[in-house]
């Protein structure tokens, strides 16, 4: 029987910094680990898919989803479980902003080596950090900061306001080294979250 791959969940507001976050630790662990985050699951979409009207239909401003959205991340999930009970190591950057998806999460990894990672930035700085980019959409950190980590657990967390992203992802290895077990998903399964 194959044993699971470990998963790692990094949940934060657009322009945390999961993304670089992300590379960095794809760099940084010595095992192998595949990309399924979020943006890769949104640019399997069709090109016109994401530019609106379509595009509302799929995450509008990126606090809640619409029926293409809902099934399109969905499939993420269950791909990413999929993709551990394979013997795949796993990291994916999210946006935990939909209840839904949240519990959906904790029915699928609560069982797997699953981490939830959380990416923490004040909203101030996500708010400058989006300005001072071009491919971002304006207003959508400050939509999704209240929502992201509502459900309030974790197993680590990194702010990536008061460290830069190498030790940021310095610090989520070693959390990984350590060796503690992850809980954050069994316990909100426990919640039953939805």
């Amino acid at each position: 029987m194959t044993q699971p791959g470990t998963v790692v969940v990094l949940n934060g507001a657009s322009s945390s910094g999961k993304t670089t976050l992300l590379q960095l630790l794809q760099e940084r662990l010595e095992e192998p680990y595949l990309d399924a985050g979020i943006d890769k699951f949104i640019w399997m979409l069709p090109e016109r898919w994401l530019e609106r009207p379509l595009w509302d239909d799929v995450l509008g401003l990126a606090t809640a989803a619409g029926a293409a959205g809902h099934r399109l991340f969905s499939g993420m999930h269950h791909a990413i479980a999929e993709l551990s009970r394979a013997g795949n190591n796993v990291l994916a950057d999210h946006v935990l902003v939909e209840p839904g998806w949240v519990a959906e999460c904790a029915a699928l990894f609560a069982d797997l080596p699953a981490y939830l990672i959380g990416v923490r930035c004040p909203l101030e700085v996500l708010v400058e950090r989006e300005r001072s980019r071009r491919n971002r959409t304006l207003g959508q950190a400050a939509a999704q900061h209240p929502l992201v980590h509502a459900h309030g657990v974790y197993d680590f967390e990194v702010d990536t306001s008061s460290l830069n992203p190498q030790e940021c992802a310095e610090q989520v290895a070693g959390f990984l080294a350590s060796g503690d077990p992850p809980r954050a998903f069994e316990i909100m399964r426990g919640r039953q979250v939805m």
